[in-house]
């Protein structure tokens, strides 16, 4: 089958969450099946300057959507998946993240660059490339949302012939919200703006369009799945995934085993596996080294690698510190975000020094060196589509602290009497968001880590965990099945 991922980001490329890692996977598993799987990004500067073997393909795209200049590359990911770039430096060639700029402003022209991006999917959809031509395109999120609306308009101008699309929701939160002014620009048919298409409130929705127009739709857990058919967690769509449920598929993640093994992490100081853990430990010293903590050994060590947002519940990390802090715990974070949380952490490091390391921003390598140093991931989240946290966690032998919601409900079982008994603790987990519940999970925290012999037990079942890509890789192959006969 010939697979067109459509996405804003891809790992190794561009990454600014857990977005990107998926993307940069996804695809590789699905070739490993014998899939002819390739993905389509937008020509930022990063993808740009990381793209592999990159040649200018002979194709005529006229200047739209504000765009100036537009042209197509191809090249290839270090793993050998084919991408194709979207050169269109007006639009793309910009400071800041993909999203917003270095105030953290969301670019005004949001709206028509990833227009371009769904665009353009449709029509490599529509034989824009001599030599290739996908079977079906899977677009992620909403920056990719229009893919599967430019496609619906396609069929209706070829008699219902057009090429399938499977649309992921990764976070239902990131709606692509844009005001209702703007939907000339996009150049769809006038009656898509309706309650049955691009209409939300009136506004325009980009995930609307890629929940509305595509053949199936996906999530990432089997739990997410059922929560955003709830008012609680559907963002106000939960009736358009209530009525479109039986076409709703919740697909856990995975995780890249060739970029994520503490056996043979390249940026590891030791490496170590779930039967010889010597260099764990060898790695949490050079962790407190490398950050400035106290050299303790037997100090229970905190990691945090997220963005900082209240949904990941850091409200609840920061005000539980002092009762973490004063039972003898460290914390190491990397992350940014929120300003007041930002503001927060750093004012504990500077109250902490030995205690407390805080490094703002992103660093990929430190965050493997965090996952292999910590003994505990804080992964309290409001909500969470799946997490990847926990898994990269679980992989390098700390325990997850998780709420139990989304894909974290469906991989991290507590250290309950049962679970010990039968071998599936592999975490501490809460129910509710609120502030007892999490300071009596870092207390039961404590309690194991004073059970050595029981901590090794739950570590080694936590290592043991299998979140290879194999098993998505093939649900994905089902549902575009199921999405090109529909």
């Amino acid at each position: 089958m010939k697979i067109l991922h459509v996405a804003a980001e891809c790992f190794p490329l561009l990454k600014t969450g857990g977005l990107a890692d998926v993307v940069g996977a996804l695809p590789a598993a699905q070739r490993a099946l014998g899939q002819d799987a390739r993905i389509l990004l937008p020509g930022f500067p990063a993808i740009r300057a990381g793209l592999l073997d990159a040649r200018l393909l002979n194709v005529a795209l006229a200047p739209r959507f504000g765009a100036r200049s537009l042209a197509l590359w191809q090249g290839r990911l270090p793993d050998g998946t084919p991408v194709y770039m979207i050169d269109a430096p007006g639009l793309y060639d910009r400071p800041g993240n993909p999203y917003a700029d270095g105030e953290q402003h969301a670019y005004a022209d949001n709206h028509r660059r990833f227009a371009l991006l769904g665009w353009l999917a449709a029509q490599v959809a529509d034989g824009l490339l001599a030599d290739w031509r996908p079977d079906l395109v899977h677009a992620h999120d909403w920056h990719a949302g229009l893919a599967p609306a430019y496609l619906r308009e396609r069929s209706l101008r070829h008699d219902g012939l057009a090429t399938a699309s499977v649309f992921t929701v990764h976070n239902l939160a990131y709606q692509g919200l844009f005001p209702a002014s703007h939907f000339a620009e996009l150049e769809l048919p006038r009656d898509f703006f309706r309650y049955d298409g691009l209409e939300f409130h009136g506004q325009l929705s980009f995930i609307k369009a890629g929940l509305q127009f595509s053949q199936r739709i996906a999530t990432v857990s089997p739990s997410y799945a059922r929560e955003i058919c709830t008012a609680e967690h559907g963002c106000g769509l939960e009736g358009l995934l209530q009525y479109r449920a039986g076409e709703l598929a919740g697909i856990l993640n995975g995780v890249d085993a060739s970029q994520w093994d503490p056996a043979s992490d390249p940026a590891l100081p030791g490496h170590f596996d779930a039967e010889k853990t010597v260099g764990k430990a060898r790695c949490k010293a050079a962790l407190q080294a490398e950050l400035g903590l106290a050299a303790e050994p037997a100090a229970l060590l905190f990691g945090v690698v997220s963005r900082l947002t209240e949904q990941k519940g850091l409200n609840l990390v920061l005000a539980g510190m002092a009762a973490l802090l004063a039972q003898g715990g460290q914390l190491a974070l990397l992350g940014s975000g929120d300003l007041a949380l930002e503001a927060g952490f750093t004012q504990l490091q500077q109250d902490y020094p030995e205690r407390v390391a805080v490094r703002l921003g992103f660093d990929e390598a430190l965050s493997h060196r965090i996952f292999a140093g910590v003994d505990v991931v804080l992964v309290p989240s409001r909500f969470e589509p799946c997490g990847l946290t926990q898994m990269y966690g679980m992989r390098y032998g700390a325990l997850p602290l998780a709420r139990r919601t989304g894909g974290l409900a469906d991989t991290v079982f507590d250290c309950s009497l049962e679970n010990l008994a039968d071998g599936s603790a592999c975490g501490l987990v809460f129910e509710r968001f609120e502030q007892g519940d999490f300071d009596a999970a870092v207390r039961r925290a404590f309690a194991l880590y004073a059970k050595p012999t029981q901590w090794r037990e739950v570590r080694r079942h936590a290592m043991q965990r299998q979140f290879d890509w194999s098993g998505p890789a093939q649900a994905y192959l089902d549902l575009y099945r199921a999405a090109r006969q529909a």
